[in-house]
């Protein structure tokens, strides 16, 4: 898409569109705009408007270009997909025929080093999506190395999260921490490089990342938001980039659909909810080989889709 910000690879672009199969005259939701991949493929696809949602003040700034270019149709917000029916009922919007959420740090973010997203170029340790509230940095200095430890492994499933909590500790003990190349350096120093050449600083940086910005949290709000909003066979396409998310999104999208597993074999049959949403990626869609080729981080991408059923939950 000529229209997107340069440098931006949407991930799994054709399958997201076609998933959501904008018509003419149809109202949509991209819940992360970053560089406007969706966005501007939804517009491109058929006469349709889209109501574009981003947290990242830049990404928003940026995107004034697009919002230009396909306007009166596209209406960029600064704000986060987990107050979408908010954001929504400001813009006199009710319902919406389809949303889309693209999870995580988007190539924008991960490419400048000043927002300290990556370990790869030395910056400040940031990582705000907002750029407001407590950073990286503050979280490093500050939290107990049991509260570390915790984050290290909830939100970044690091098996040697009390190892690398116990050298941030004893690191900060003699100065404070405050760029991203020397937490990944002292990372690297005390967990063993993997066998599938990930850098050791990967799952450390993720959980930071997440924990700093809440994203689980977001996430959870966010699909509970866009399910509201989905009008009756409105869909649902999540994009997400590592097991916790896509865990997220899958258990939501079987609670909703009434395919909640009892918890044994043994025990009485609980009370299901009505199915408000259908499941139609029971296997979520992974990127070819060939989009893998041209961008490799979309290696770890997952698409689900889910459609809305009935009327307005």
């Amino acid at each position: 898409m000529s229209a997107t910000l340069s440098g931006h690879v949407p991930v799994l672009l054709r399958e997201v569109v076609d998933a959501l199969a904008p018509r003419d005259g149809g109202r949509y939701v991209d819940g992360t705009f970053g560089g406007g991949g969706y966005t501007t493929g939804l517009l491109d696809r058929a006469d349709c408007r889209v109501i574009a949602i981003d947290r990242d003040p830049d990404a928003v700034a940026a995107g004034q270009a697009i919002a230009e270019r396909y306007a009166p149709r596209l209406r960029l917000i600064e704000g986060r997909f987990g107050d979408m029916a908010e954001l929504l009922s400001a813009e006199g919007v009710e319902e919406v025929d389809g949303v889309t959420l693209d999870l995580g740090v988007s190539s924008m973010q991960f490419d400048r080093a000043e927002r300290g997203f990556s370990f790869r170029a030395s910056g400040p340790l940031d990582m705000r999506m907002e750029k407001s509230g407590p950073s990286a940095a503050d979280l490093v200095n500050e939290a107990d190395e049991a509260e570390l430890a915790d984050i290290f492994w909830r939100y970044g499933e690091e098996r040697h999260s009390r190892r690398v909590a116990r050298a941030v500790a004893e690191a900060r003990g003699a100065a404070p921490i405050t760029r991203t190349k020397t937490l990944a350096d002292l990372v690297r120093r005390v967990v063993p490089r993997s066998p599938d050449g990930i850098d050791p600083a990967t799952r450390t940086f993720q959980a930071l990342r997440i924990a700093v910005n809440d994203e689980l949290g977001e996430l959870e709000r966010g699909l509970a938001a866009a399910e509201s909003v989905l009008a009756m066979g409105g869909r649902l396409a999540v994009v997400s980039f590592h097991s916790l998310e896509d865990r997220a999104v899958k258990d939501f999208v079987r609670a909703r659909a009434g395919r909640v597993p009892a918890p044994s074999r043994h025990a009485p049959p609980s009370e299901s909810r009505a199915a408000t949403l259908r499941d139609l990626t029971r296997r979520p869609i992974a990127p070819g080989e060939a989009e893998v080729a041209n961008n490799p981080r979309a290696r770890s991408a997952r698409l689900r889709v889910a459609e809305k059923l009935g009327s307005r939950a």
